[in-house]
Parts: C-alpha cells; structure tokens; sequence
C-alpha cells in the first residue's frame, strides 16, 4: 500500500476524441510512481489513480474507429484533483454539438477545485463550456484563427506549447500532450518524480522542464540558435548573479544586439525573462512546499525577501505566501 493517497485523475472520453492522446496521458500519469520503481526493484508506488470517464460511463468510439471502454460514468464523479480533456480527432462542428451534455459536468468539477486541462483542439470544448472566458489559453497552430473567430472572449496565444491561467491548463497540440503532462506530474508529486517519468517514458526531459515557464510567454518556437543558447543559459543558471552584460558576453554579441535579437524572438527583454524563470521557478518550489519565503528568496537568487516579494506579486497578484495556500500540494 502507498504511504499517501494516489490524485484523482478523470481523463473525459467521447465520441471523436483522438485516442493516441487519450491513452497517451492515461499511459504517463498510470505508470508514475511504477515504471522507475519496477526497474530498480522498489517497492511500487502509483502516485495517480487514473479513470476514463464518459457520459453515462457508455462506451465511445475515438477517430478512426476504435472504441474505448470507460472505466466510469462523469455523472457520477464527483470530485477530482486533475480534470483532462483529450485532443478532439473528428470534426470539431460535429463533437461540440454531441458532447453538449459534457459541458455541465466540466463547469461542475472545475468549480468543485479540480485543476483542468485540455490538449490541442479540445480547448474548444473547455471554450464551448465558458471555462476559459478571460483566460491565457493556447491550441493547435491550425485551428487558431477559427477559435479567435468563436471565442474572441479568450485570451489565446498559439505560439506557446502550454498555458496556465489559475488553474486551467492548455497544450498546443499533437504530441504536446506529454508536455502538458509533465507539467502537471512535476505540479503535483515534484521535480524528482517528474524527471523520473521523463526517463523511463523516454520523454525529452529538457524540453519537458521548459514547459513549466510556458504560462509566461517562455517558450517559444523561434530560430534563432543564439537566443536559444541564452534562454537554456539562463534556466540552468538562474540562482546566479546574471545581466545583460553577462549574457551579452557570453553570446559574444554586444548588450544591445542582444536586447534587440532577444525581444524579436521572445518579445521581452533578456532581465525580464530573467526575472519570469526565476518567477517560475519559485511557484513550482512553493507549491511542493520545499522552502519558506526568506529561503525561496536566495534559493532562487535574490537576496531582499522584499524585492523578491514585490516581483511575484507583480507578475503572479498575490504574494508568495498567498501563493503556496492557494497552490501548496500536500
């Protein structure tokens, strides 16, 4: 037996869903906790309790035919830690108008305190539901435009793989759903565990720990090599002194052909995307309850409680200790 008690995960099955990403997320949070432990012999651990969830707990049938047996009815839900909403592989005109029942059970769990999070077009049902009216959220580059058209209410940027408003969670697409759930695994059971899954799922773990900053605008698919370069520099090196001067010198390019080639590829200057990783960083840290603030402080590379105090407030609007009661997990 687990000396804690496993999150509640409901991953929503309906007819249309594509099921690559459905039993992909399923995959990845049921064998957290086990994979790691099978191969070096410990005792196994599952850190998610895992379920499909459909509505009335009927059978559904995925894109391409193949039908998925749930292991539950939605109806009967009725709380969880994580609510996951797959990417929709038919078309989208045909699943919103038949998973209309679907929409009350979204608002009802989210409104219960579940964390919710959608993968590539199924932020369309998140959308259809009013769960991302005034939300960051994100979806596949190639439905962009028509979701702005639908949902001019939502704040969507599709140039970010992964978003975070609250507690609403949102991945571009494809196979982002890995990223979006490496998130959401280093969210609730910590960075170790994360990387832990990111090894034995031989998932790409750098790329996974940048998904983590997404909800400030810091990933981005740009190509510029050398602000890339910068960018990594500056995420294994954040608890550092850095500034623009450093990271000029070490790009080997002056400060202000750093500043300008850094804002046309991230659109914020290298000290403010120094600031938000640091930012970043302190959430994850705060909400898995490792340090307390005057620690978190100089963990994270600021000496002045008050200045770092100051700084979240601005980019997150409570401070870090409203923060951690708001986000700490146990």
């Amino acid at each position: 037996m687990p000396y804690y008690k496993p999150y509640k995960v409901v991953i929503i099955g309906f007819d249309g869903a594509l099921s690559s990403a459905l039993t992909g997320a399923l995959d990845l949070f049921s064998f957290t906790g086990v994979s790691w432990q099978r191969y070096l012999n410990l005792p196994v651990e599952p850190r998610f309790d895992v379920q499909i969830a459909s509505l009335h707990g009927s059978s559904f049938t995925c894109s391409k035919q193949l039908t998925i047996v749930p292991h539950a009815s939605i109806n009967e839900v009725e709380t969880c830690d994580l609510l996951m909403v797959p990417t929709i592989g038919d078309s989208i005109d045909k699943v919103l108008n038949n998973s209309a029942p679907l929409f009350p059970h979204l608002r009802r769990l989210y409104k219960s305190g579940a964390d919710v999070a959608s993968n590539c077009s199924g932020a369309f049902l998140l959308a259809e539901a009013s769960l991302l009216n005034g939300r960051k959220a994100t979806t596949h580059w190639g439905y962009a435009s028509r979701f702005i058209e639908d949902y001019p209410e939502v704040n969507l940027d599709e140039k970010q793989l992964v978003t975070q408003d609250d507690n609403i969670f949102c991945a571009a697409g494809g196979s982002a759903f890995y990223d979006l759930a490496m998130l959401l695994i280093e969210r609730y059971c910590g960075r170790e565990i994360a990387n832990q899954v990111a090894k034995t799922q031989i998932v790409d773990s750098r790329k996974s720990n940048q998904s983590m900053y997404a909800n400030l605008k810091l990933y981005k698919r740009h190509n510029d090599p050398l602000i890339q370069q910068v960018q990594e520099y500056v995420e294994e090196n954040f608890s550092l002194h850095l500034s623009v001067n450093l990271l000029a010198e070490q790009a080997n390019v002056t400060p202000r052909t750093l500043n300008r080639r850094f804002q046309k590829s991230v659109s914020m200057r290298p000290i403010e995307y120094i600031q938000a990783v640091r930012i970043e960083h302190s959430k994850r840290l705060l909400e898995s309850g490792e340090f307390n603030i005057k620690g978190l402080s100089n963990h994270i590379g600021y000496e002045d409680v008050a200045s770092f105090s100051r700084l979240f407030k601005r980019y997150t609007q409570l401070t870090p200790k409203d923060y951690q009661n708001k986000f700490k997990r146990s």
